[in-house]
């Protein structure tokens, strides 16, 4: 949206139409395209939905609103507000793929003093490390300061009468501790250790791993391994994926009762593999664009010779969820699955609404990431295609159904078109609802439950664990909350 610069000499905003900043000066009334996209894009080139993209950002104005500072993919450029001047590059990333952002220290500060060095974030593509620099934005001088194989909080915090930063940095096996380090230039000393106890534990590895796709494509993703990981041997596999997950290679995960998703850190501890592939999308077909990535991805990890290829399971959530009801139409590859608030009936879903918003549910289909690029009248085949549903009688993997009835996002009448399908087809299928929770069990007791009956339900068909009552059985409505059905052994 359009925003006053703080000397109140220009208004600058973003055109998704021309794909252009733009700024209006308030004493001459001359309006200015700042950027072409010529040189380098100034609008996100790397956004897979049909839709219009949106700008990279800016930085903010120097002092007397001397110019306006805005993003591309990786860098930082400066802009005469009245374009008189040529643009300068302030930062050298797209070189070497490391994308430059500027972190405000200072809240109330309203522009960016050309006199004082600039604290940037900075993240490279190719290695997924993190780091801080320092840019004057007089004399154009970068320098590096903190790096390495972590993650550096994008908030760190000055002191307010000292030269001091408080900041966090993580790796999938180092706790985000708080760092206190002198600026500009001062070595970072731990203050905090607040997760002694995770020594304790199996807390497993990371690594990040590419392959092609069967497109052609490379692609990237994560494995995670147990901690006593041998080559030689065979392990079970998890594939647990949403959009896009390998930049955060150095992220810390905590053990905990996720509320959709596997707790990566807890299923390496018992033994398991946990595979997660980014997937890039073409518009018209997401589950296709799935299947390539994720199918691909898979072959590739049971080609290393350390998968057990009869014991692979899937899981995902929402829009994750959905693609793992789609894949399992299409592939017997896996030998269960978990689909959290899926979408099994485009057609249906596509005329419903978002029930906590009111908002129809068509725009995610026709221009968001639902990806199908038009409406159910323009292309319906698209819709049908891209539907589980339809396909259900393909289905030969035992599939594990969350879907709660106060779900606000994705209605779950979804879950039960897709329930009910694989049922009357006799298939293993199984629904969990949690009564009045949401697009996710919120409620503590609830996300145990949840997490628990997942673990049993990928414990029994990948490690071999006996069944547990609730699946053999289920719970019947009347014994709902007083008999859970965890038992196993009759």
């Amino acid at each position: 949206s359009p925003h006053l610069s703080p000397g109140a000499r220009y208004i600058a905003w973003w055109s998704d139409v021309d794909t252009a900043w733009y700024t209006w000066n308030a004493r001459t009334a001359v309006t200015v395209r700042l950027t072409d996209n010529r040189t380098v894009n100034f609008f996100d080139d790397e956004r897979d939905v049909p839709d219009l993209p949106g700008a990279y950002g800016t930085a903010g104005w120097l002092d007397d609103d001397a110019a306006i500072l805005l993003y591309d993919r990786y860098d930082i450029w400066k802009f005469d507000p009245d374009g008189k001047k040529k643009p300068e590059r302030m930062t050298s990333g797209r070189a070497g793929e490391t994308v430059y952002r500027y972190l405000k220290l200072d809240p109330e500060q309203q522009s960016i003093h050309s006199e004082e060095e600039m604290l940037l974030h900075r993240f490279d593509r190719q290695t997924k490390s993190e780091g801080y620099a320092w840019l004057s934005p007089h004399s154009g001088t970068l320098r590096p300061w903190l790096g390495g194989d972590y993650a550096y909080t994008k908030s760190p915090k000055k002191a307010r009468n000292a030269n001091r930063l408080l900041f966090t940095r993580e790796h999938y096996n180092t706790f985000p501790d708080l760092m206190l380090a002198g600026m500009p230039g001062g070595q970072p000393r731990q203050i905090s250790d607040a997760n002694p106890q995770q020594a304790e534990y199996r807390w497993g590895s990371i690594e990040p791993v590419q392959w092609t796709s069967l497109t052609g494509e490379k692609i990237s993703g994560l494995l995670v391994k147990p901690d006593d990981f041998d080559p030689a041997k065979q392990y079970p596999m998890i594939v647990n994926f949403y959009e896009k997950v390998s930049d955060g290679l150095h992220r810390h995960r905590s053990p905990g009762f996720h509320r959709s998703q596997i707790n990566w850190t807890v299923y390496a501890s018992r033994g398991y593999l946990i595979f997660a592939p980014d997937i890039h999308y073409k518009t018209g077909y997401p589950g296709e664009s799935a299947y390539d990535a994720i199918v691909s991805g898979v072959a590739a990890m049971i080609d290393r010779g350390f998968v057990d290829a009869s014991r692979i399971g899937l899981q995902g959530h929402s829009w994750g969820g959905y693609q793992a009801a789609y894949l399992v139409t299409r592939t017997d590859m896996f030998a269960c699955a978990e689909a959290g608030a899926p979408v099994a009936n485009m057609t249906s879903a596509y005329g419903g609404i978002r029930w906590e918003s009111g908002m129809s549910r068509a725009f995610q289909y026709e221009r968001q990431h639902s990806r199908i690029g038009g409406s159910l009248w323009e292309y319906p085949l698209r819709y049908l295609e891209n539907s589980p549903l339809f396909s259900l009688d393909k289905v030969h993997t035992p599939l594990l159904i969350l879907h709660n009835d106060k779900d606000g996002a994705v209605p779950w009448y979804q879950g039960i078109e897709l329930f009910s399908g694989l049922r009357r087809l006799g298939k293993p299928c199984w629904l969990l609802n949690y009564n009045n929770e949401p697009h996710w069990p919120v409620k503590l007791q609830n996300r145990i439950d949840f997490q628990k009956r997942m673990q049993q339900f990928f414990d029994h068909y990948l490690m071999s664990a006996p069944m547990p009552s609730w699946m053999q059985r289920g719970v019947p409505p009347l014994e709902k909350g007083i008999l859970q059905g965890f038992e196993t052994g009759g």
